[in-house]
Protein backbone atom coordinates (compact mmCIF):
# COMPACT_ATOMS: atom_id res chain seq x y z
CA UNK A 1 0.00 0.00 0.00
CA UNK A 2 0.70 3.68 0.31
CA UNK A 3 1.94 5.52 2.84
CA UNK A 4 3.65 9.35 3.19
CA UNK A 5 7.62 8.64 4.91
CA UNK A 6 10.12 10.42 5.35
CA UNK A 7 13.70 9.25 6.01
CA UNK A 8 16.11 12.65 7.65
CA UNK A 9 14.88 15.66 8.90
CA UNK A 10 14.52 18.37 6.83
CA UNK A 11 12.19 20.50 4.29
CA UNK A 12 9.55 19.41 3.60
CA UNK A 13 10.95 17.53 0.38
CA UNK A 14 11.93 15.13 2.38
CA UNK A 15 8.17 13.37 2.01
CA UNK A 16 7.52 11.02 -0.20
CA UNK A 17 5.07 8.24 -1.35
CA UNK A 18 6.19 5.12 -0.37
CA UNK A 19 5.22 1.80 -0.75
CA UNK A 20 4.93 -0.59 2.50
CA UNK A 21 3.45 -3.62 3.79
CA UNK A 22 -0.65 -3.29 4.57
CA UNK A 23 -1.01 -3.70 8.44
CA UNK A 24 -2.87 -6.31 10.01
CA UNK A 25 -5.15 -5.45 12.97
CA UNK A 26 -3.86 -7.54 15.84
CA UNK A 27 -6.12 -7.96 19.17
CA UNK A 28 -8.09 -5.29 19.99
CA UNK A 29 -7.60 -3.48 16.94
CA UNK A 30 -9.34 -2.59 13.59
CA UNK A 31 -8.07 -2.09 10.28
CA UNK A 32 -9.40 1.23 8.79
CA UNK A 33 -9.53 1.94 4.92
CA UNK A 34 -8.55 5.41 4.95
CA UNK A 35 -10.20 7.78 2.54
CA UNK A 36 -9.22 10.82 3.79
CA UNK A 37 -6.47 12.32 6.32
CA UNK A 38 -5.87 15.68 7.44
CA UNK A 39 -2.79 17.62 7.98
CA UNK A 40 -1.53 18.93 11.14
CA UNK A 41 0.61 21.82 11.33
CA UNK A 42 2.09 20.42 14.52
CA UNK A 43 4.00 17.93 12.76
CA UNK A 44 5.95 20.25 10.86
CA UNK A 45 8.21 20.93 13.38
CA UNK A 46 8.80 16.89 13.58
CA UNK A 47 9.33 16.61 10.01
CA UNK A 48 12.18 19.73 10.26
CA UNK A 49 13.35 18.52 13.40
CA UNK A 50 12.79 20.88 15.48
CA UNK A 51 11.53 18.26 18.26
CA UNK A 52 14.02 15.92 17.90
CA UNK A 53 15.13 15.88 21.85
CA UNK A 54 11.64 14.98 22.72
CA UNK A 55 10.95 11.88 20.22
CA UNK A 56 13.04 8.96 19.66
CA UNK A 57 10.99 7.25 16.82
CA UNK A 58 12.95 5.60 14.23
CA UNK A 59 12.64 6.42 10.09
CA UNK A 60 11.31 5.75 8.27
CA UNK A 61 8.54 7.82 10.35
CA UNK A 62 5.06 8.48 9.08
CA UNK A 63 3.36 11.48 8.61
CA UNK A 64 -0.83 12.13 9.91
CA UNK A 65 -2.46 12.25 12.94
CA UNK A 66 -6.64 11.87 12.19
CA UNK A 67 -8.25 10.10 9.37
CA UNK A 68 -12.00 8.56 7.98
CA UNK A 69 -12.32 5.66 6.28
CA UNK A 70 -14.17 2.27 6.22
CA UNK A 71 -13.52 -0.47 8.45
CA UNK A 72 -12.05 -2.96 6.42
CA UNK A 73 -11.31 -5.98 9.38
CA UNK A 74 -11.31 -6.43 12.55
CA UNK A 75 -8.79 -8.00 15.45
CA UNK A 76 -9.11 -10.50 18.02
CA UNK A 77 -12.00 -9.27 20.66
CA UNK A 78 -13.45 -5.97 18.78
CA UNK A 79 -17.02 -6.06 19.20
CA UNK A 80 -18.27 -2.31 18.65
CA UNK A 81 -17.48 -2.17 14.95
CA UNK A 82 -18.18 -3.90 11.40
CA UNK A 83 -16.67 -4.16 8.25
CA UNK A 84 -18.26 -1.10 5.72
CA UNK A 85 -18.95 1.17 8.47
CA UNK A 86 -17.84 4.36 8.07
CA UNK A 87 -15.58 5.65 11.07
CA UNK A 88 -13.57 8.57 12.13
CA UNK A 89 -10.47 8.43 14.43
CA UNK A 90 -6.80 9.13 15.46
CA UNK A 91 -3.55 7.75 15.88
CA UNK A 92 -2.28 6.66 18.88
CA UNK A 93 -0.74 9.06 21.32
CA UNK A 94 2.35 10.39 19.86
CA UNK A 95 2.68 8.68 16.79
CA UNK A 96 1.75 9.62 13.23
CA UNK A 97 0.88 7.40 10.02
CA UNK A 98 -2.95 8.16 9.12
CA UNK A 99 -1.83 9.60 5.39
CA UNK A 100 -1.49 5.75 4.26
CA UNK A 101 -4.08 3.66 2.45
CA UNK A 102 -4.56 1.79 5.69
CA UNK A 103 -3.88 1.81 9.10
CA UNK A 104 -4.30 -0.31 11.84
CA UNK A 105 -5.64 1.24 15.25
CA UNK A 106 -6.83 0.71 18.78
CA UNK A 107 -10.78 0.31 18.84
CA UNK A 108 -11.37 3.13 21.15
CA UNK A 109 -9.05 5.93 18.77
CA UNK A 110 -12.28 5.09 16.53
CA UNK A 111 -15.79 6.58 16.38
CA UNK A 112 -18.34 6.67 13.76
CA UNK A 113 -18.41 9.00 11.22
CA UNK A 114 -20.75 12.13 11.62
CA UNK A 115 -23.64 10.97 8.97
CA UNK A 116 -24.03 14.42 7.82
CA UNK A 117 -20.87 14.66 6.87
CA UNK A 118 -18.56 12.98 4.29
CA UNK A 119 -15.46 11.17 5.23
CA UNK A 120 -13.56 13.90 3.08
CA UNK A 121 -15.20 16.31 5.08
CA UNK A 122 -14.77 14.25 8.27
CA UNK A 123 -11.49 13.93 7.88
CA UNK A 124 -10.60 17.56 8.88
CA UNK A 125 -11.90 17.62 12.53
CA UNK A 126 -10.84 14.11 14.28
CA UNK A 127 -7.89 15.91 15.70
CA UNK A 128 -8.65 19.72 15.87
CA UNK A 129 -11.66 18.82 17.22
CA UNK A 130 -11.29 16.58 20.21
CA UNK A 131 -8.79 19.35 21.13
CA UNK A 132 -10.63 22.55 20.84
CA UNK A 133 -13.57 20.57 22.96
CA UNK A 134 -11.13 19.37 25.75
CA UNK A 135 -9.45 22.93 25.47
CA UNK A 136 -13.02 24.80 26.24
CA UNK A 137 -14.62 21.62 28.28
CA UNK A 138 -12.61 20.12 30.14
CA UNK A 139 -9.72 22.55 30.87
CA UNK A 140 -11.03 25.66 30.67
CA UNK A 141 -14.60 25.18 32.02
CA UNK A 142 -15.93 27.54 29.60
CA UNK A 143 -19.67 28.88 31.09
CA UNK A 144 -22.22 30.48 28.92
CA UNK A 145 -21.66 33.85 28.81
CA UNK A 146 -18.11 34.36 29.52
CA UNK A 147 -15.63 36.18 27.23
CA UNK A 148 -13.55 33.91 25.23
CA UNK A 149 -10.33 34.98 23.08
CA UNK A 150 -9.12 32.75 20.62
CA UNK A 151 -5.89 33.64 19.35
CA UNK A 152 -4.52 32.04 15.94
CA UNK A 153 -8.31 31.64 15.34
CA UNK A 154 -8.42 30.91 11.69
CA UNK A 155 -6.07 27.68 11.65
CA UNK A 156 -7.26 23.74 12.16
CA UNK A 157 -8.13 24.15 16.02
CA UNK A 158 -8.72 28.14 16.46
CA UNK A 159 -11.48 27.92 13.75
CA UNK A 160 -12.90 24.72 15.41
CA UNK A 161 -11.93 26.67 19.10
CA UNK A 162 -14.37 29.69 17.82
CA UNK A 163 -17.30 27.60 16.81
CA UNK A 164 -17.33 25.46 19.81
CA UNK A 165 -16.98 28.89 21.77
CA UNK A 166 -20.03 29.89 20.50
CA UNK A 167 -22.12 27.15 20.54
CA UNK A 168 -21.35 26.92 24.41
CA UNK A 169 -22.76 30.68 24.80
CA UNK A 170 -19.76 32.56 25.00
CA UNK A 171 -18.96 35.99 23.54
CA UNK A 172 -16.09 35.14 21.29
CA UNK A 173 -13.41 37.65 19.95
CA UNK A 174 -11.03 36.31 17.31
CA UNK A 175 -7.68 37.25 16.51
CA UNK A 176 -7.07 36.69 12.90
CA UNK A 177 -5.42 38.11 9.52
CA UNK A 178 -7.31 41.26 7.92
CA UNK A 179 -8.17 39.37 5.39
CA UNK A 180 -10.18 36.89 7.74
CA UNK A 181 -12.20 38.97 9.54
CA UNK A 182 -15.29 38.52 7.93
CA UNK A 183 -14.80 34.55 7.05
CA UNK A 184 -14.26 34.48 10.64
CA UNK A 185 -17.13 36.48 11.74
CA UNK A 186 -19.17 34.00 9.56
CA UNK A 187 -18.41 30.85 11.59
CA UNK A 188 -19.17 32.75 14.51
CA UNK A 189 -17.06 35.49 16.09
CA UNK A 190 -19.03 38.05 17.90
CA UNK A 191 -15.74 40.44 17.59
CA UNK A 192 -12.70 39.57 14.76
CA UNK A 193 -9.35 42.06 14.98
CA UNK A 194 -6.66 42.46 13.15
CA UNK A 195 -3.79 40.44 15.11
CA UNK A 196 -1.19 42.99 13.11
CA UNK A 197 -2.31 45.95 14.62
CA UNK A 198 -4.15 45.09 17.91
CA UNK A 199 -1.95 45.03 20.33
CA UNK A 200 -2.72 43.00 23.80
CA UNK A 201 -2.88 45.99 25.85
CA UNK A 202 -5.83 46.98 23.14
CA UNK A 203 -8.23 44.14 24.32
CA UNK A 204 -10.53 44.15 26.99
CA UNK A 205 -10.24 41.50 29.76
CA UNK A 206 -11.13 37.98 29.14
CA UNK A 207 -12.40 34.77 31.29
CA UNK A 208 -10.33 32.54 28.89
CA UNK A 209 -8.03 32.95 25.99
CA UNK A 210 -7.07 30.08 24.20
CA UNK A 211 -3.87 30.79 22.59
CA UNK A 212 -3.00 28.88 19.15
CA UNK A 213 0.30 31.22 18.55
CA UNK A 214 2.69 30.33 20.76
CA UNK A 215 4.28 33.43 21.68
CA UNK A 216 3.97 36.46 24.31
CA UNK A 217 1.61 34.57 25.78
CA UNK A 218 2.73 36.60 29.22
CA UNK A 219 1.00 39.38 27.48
CA UNK A 220 -2.05 37.92 26.72
CA UNK A 221 -2.14 35.97 30.11
CA UNK A 222 -2.41 39.74 31.92
CA UNK A 223 -5.58 39.98 29.72
CA UNK A 224 -7.14 37.37 31.80
CA UNK A 225 -9.60 38.46 34.43
CA UNK A 226 -9.49 37.57 37.79
CA UNK A 227 -10.55 34.31 37.62
CA UNK A 228 -9.39 33.93 34.20
CA UNK A 229 -7.92 30.88 32.49
CA UNK A 230 -5.44 30.37 29.48
CA UNK A 231 -4.84 27.00 27.73
CA UNK A 232 -1.82 27.23 25.47
CA UNK A 233 -1.90 24.82 22.19
CA UNK A 234 1.05 25.95 20.74
CA UNK A 235 4.95 26.99 21.03
CA UNK A 236 6.95 29.42 20.01
CA UNK A 237 8.43 27.31 16.08
CA UNK A 238 11.64 29.46 16.70
CA UNK A 239 12.35 28.49 19.71
CA UNK A 240 9.99 25.39 20.51
CA UNK A 241 11.69 23.06 23.00
CA UNK A 242 12.83 26.28 25.42
CA UNK A 243 9.11 27.65 24.80
CA UNK A 244 7.46 24.00 25.94
CA UNK A 245 9.68 24.28 29.08
CA UNK A 246 8.34 27.80 29.84
CA UNK A 247 5.11 27.51 29.17
CA UNK A 248 4.82 24.15 30.86
CA UNK A 249 6.53 25.75 33.78
CA UNK A 250 3.93 28.37 33.64
CA UNK A 251 1.16 26.00 34.15
CA UNK A 252 3.28 24.24 37.00
CA UNK A 253 3.51 27.66 38.72
CA UNK A 254 -0.17 28.60 38.26
CA UNK A 255 -2.54 25.36 37.16
CA UNK A 256 -5.40 27.38 38.00
CA UNK A 257 -4.44 29.96 35.68
CA UNK A 258 -2.31 28.29 32.85
CA UNK A 259 -3.54 25.13 31.21
CA UNK A 260 -1.41 22.98 29.52
CA UNK A 261 -2.21 19.19 28.18
CA UNK A 262 -1.61 17.23 25.27
CA UNK A 263 -4.56 16.07 23.16
CA UNK A 264 -5.19 11.86 23.80
CA UNK A 265 -9.03 11.49 23.43
CA UNK A 266 -10.81 8.73 24.83
CA UNK A 267 -13.57 6.96 22.50
CA UNK A 268 -16.33 8.61 24.42
CA UNK A 269 -14.59 12.24 23.17
CA UNK A 270 -14.66 11.03 19.56
CA UNK A 271 -18.53 10.28 19.84
CA UNK A 272 -19.35 13.65 21.49
CA UNK A 273 -17.55 15.36 18.63
CA UNK A 274 -19.65 12.87 16.22
CA UNK A 275 -22.96 14.26 17.99
CA UNK A 276 -21.82 17.56 17.80
CA UNK A 277 -20.97 17.70 14.36
CA UNK A 278 -24.02 15.94 13.67
CA UNK A 279 -25.87 18.83 15.39
CA UNK A 280 -24.67 21.33 13.30
CA UNK A 281 -22.38 22.68 16.65
CA UNK A 282 -19.11 22.23 14.50
CA UNK A 283 -18.54 21.66 10.57
CA UNK A 284 -14.97 21.56 8.90
CA UNK A 285 -13.17 24.03 7.59
CA UNK A 286 -10.86 22.84 5.20
CA UNK A 287 -8.86 24.93 3.16
CA UNK A 288 -7.72 22.61 -0.01
CA UNK A 289 -7.92 19.10 -0.72
CA UNK A 290 -4.77 17.55 -1.98
CA UNK A 291 -3.66 14.21 -3.63
CA UNK A 292 -0.88 12.02 -1.43
CA UNK A 293 2.03 13.46 -3.35
CA UNK A 294 1.27 17.17 -2.56
CA UNK A 295 1.54 16.33 0.98
CA UNK A 296 5.13 18.42 0.59
CA UNK A 297 2.60 21.61 -0.76
CA UNK A 298 0.78 21.29 2.25
CA UNK A 299 3.22 21.49 4.59
CA UNK A 300 4.83 24.08 3.14
CA UNK A 301 1.51 26.28 2.89
CA UNK A 302 1.41 25.71 6.74
CA UNK A 303 4.58 26.62 7.12
CA UNK A 304 3.75 30.51 4.85
CA UNK A 305 0.83 30.57 7.20
CA UNK A 306 -2.62 31.69 6.30
CA UNK A 307 -4.04 28.57 6.10
CA UNK A 308 -7.97 28.48 6.57
CA UNK A 309 -8.84 25.26 9.25
CA UNK A 310 -7.17 22.33 7.48
CA UNK A 311 -5.12 20.64 4.61
CA UNK A 312 -7.20 17.35 3.62
CA UNK A 313 -5.32 14.48 1.79
CA UNK A 314 -7.81 12.32 -0.56
CA UNK A 315 -6.49 8.92 -0.70
CA UNK A 316 -8.75 8.73 -4.51
CA UNK A 317 -11.42 6.11 -3.11
CA UNK A 318 -14.38 7.97 -4.57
Amino acid sequence: MRAVQYDRFGPPEVLRVAEVAEPRPGPGEVLVEVHAASVDAGETAFRAGRMRGLTRAAFPRGVGGDFAGRVAAVGPGVRGRQVGEGVWGVMPHFTFGAIADYVAVPEERLAAAPGNLSLLEAAALPVSGTTALTALTDKARLAPGERLLVRGATGGVGSVAVQFGKALGAHVTALAGARNLDWIRELGADTALDYRTTRPQDLGRFDVVVDVVGTDLGAYQARLDRRGRMVALAFDPDRMVLSMLGTGLRAALRPRRIKLFSNNPSAERLAELTRSAEKGDVRPVIHAVLPMDGIAEAHRGLEAGGVRGKYVVDMGRA
